[in-house]
């Protein structure tokens, strides 16, 4: 009976602890903390560093014992529990304790585990890159108020602070294929929306857009401003430049806000249009146009530059513009990019 009793009395500072660490986290997901939230709170119980990771994300969010992000390099966890959420494992919750792992400790990564699960699982999914397109729509419309912009942008899983591109798409791939590919580390969601793909991503990386796809990139200044950019950005695109940044259009984004009828009332633009009937000779304005020499336009069609000089004359002539001085070349390119934003 005495043994019995010592065990206990050993035993009752450490269960005592206990109980205060699982009321501690149940009182912060009663508030419905998010996960930098819960960081702090974990760093100041355990006076020590915590930090938190989801798989989906290259984002760690580490916290020192006195609520500041931690600035000095990761030490080695002391102590690392695995985040589950619907028997899945989507991140690791951890303690960077300079000394031996304190008793509570594992109690304490236990239950932040388990809040860190329940944040994500209010907050948005981790690792899907699908959304629920009327979340995505929010994020992008103009009648959307930045309250509830700002809530569908964290139900979808992106952070107040982090910066969101929105990319305009048409292709026949899978939009989360595409979304993966050009976001591979930080977060990204994509919905399906009217006519055209939606991507809202923390970066983008226009190199990785495959094949076959034509897609239009906005800044990252609002999620509103972003949609805009990235549908006037995507008219751009064409067989010659499927990927188009909004920032790099520069002046010609201007020619995006001309009307329709009166672009198709324009001599040159109505010109074009005829000329747009042989194949050949389009292509060839178009190379032209693109780099300014017949040298390099006869290189990138893989014909003789005679060829194309003589191509370049007879269109000229068609236009009634001298395409070999800088302003008729200027005002022909022009007049190409208006006659291709019409069928946008």
């Amino acid at each position: 009976m005495q043994a019995l009793a010592l065990r206990l009395s050993g035993l009752d500072p450490y269960v005592d602890g206990a109980i205060r660490v699982v009321m501690f986290y149940d009182t912060l997901m009663r508030r419905r903390v998010d996960l930098p939230a819960l960081a702090r709170a974990s760093a100041g119980l355990a006076e020590c560093v915590a930090g938190i990771r989801l798989h989906g994300t290259a984002r760690a969010i580490r916290i020192a014992p006195d609520g500041r992000a931690a600035s000095a390099p990761p030490s080695p966890a002391s102590t690392t529990v695995p985040i589950t959420l619907d028997e899945e494992e989507i991140g690791t919750v951890w303690l960077e304790r300079p000394g031996p792992p304190s008793q509570l400790d594992e109690v304490l990564l236990d239950r932040l585990a388990i809040a860190a699960a329940a944040a994500v699982e209010r907050y948005g999914p981790a690792r899907t890159t699908m959304a629920d397109p009327a979340l995505v729509e929010l994020v992008i419309s103009s009648d959307s108020d930045e309250a509830a912009r700002a809530r569908a942008l964290r139900l979808l899983g992106f952070a107040a602070d982090l910066p969101v591109h929105v990319v305009a798409v048409r292709s026949r791939l899978p939009l989360d294929r595409i979304g993966a590919l050009v976001c591979p580390a930080r977060p990204v969601k994509a919905a399906p929306l009217a006519d055209v793909g939606v991507i809202l991503a923390a970066a983008v990386d226009r190199a990785r857009f495959p094949e076959g796809v034509r897609a239009g990139i906005g800044s990252a200044d609002s999620p509103e401003r972003s949609w805009r950019e990235a549908r006037t950005a995507l008219r751009f695109t064409g067989p010659r430049e499927p990927v188009v940044r909004h920032a790099d259009l520069g002046a010609l984004a201007l020619l995006a806000e001309v009307p329709r009828d009166t672009a198709r009332a324009n001599p040159d633009v109505a010109t074009i249009a005829r000329i747009a009937g042989n194949a050949d000779d389009l292509e060839t304005l178009d190379a032209y146009c693109a780099t300014g020499s017949l040298r390099r336009a006869a290189d990138l069609l893989h014909l003789h530059h005679s060829s194309v000089a003589r191509r370049i004359e007879q269109i000229g002539a068609t236009l009634g513009i001298d395409l070999t001085q800088p302003t008729g070349l200027t005002r022909t390119g022009l007049a190409l990019t208006a006659w291709r934003l019409l069928d946008d």
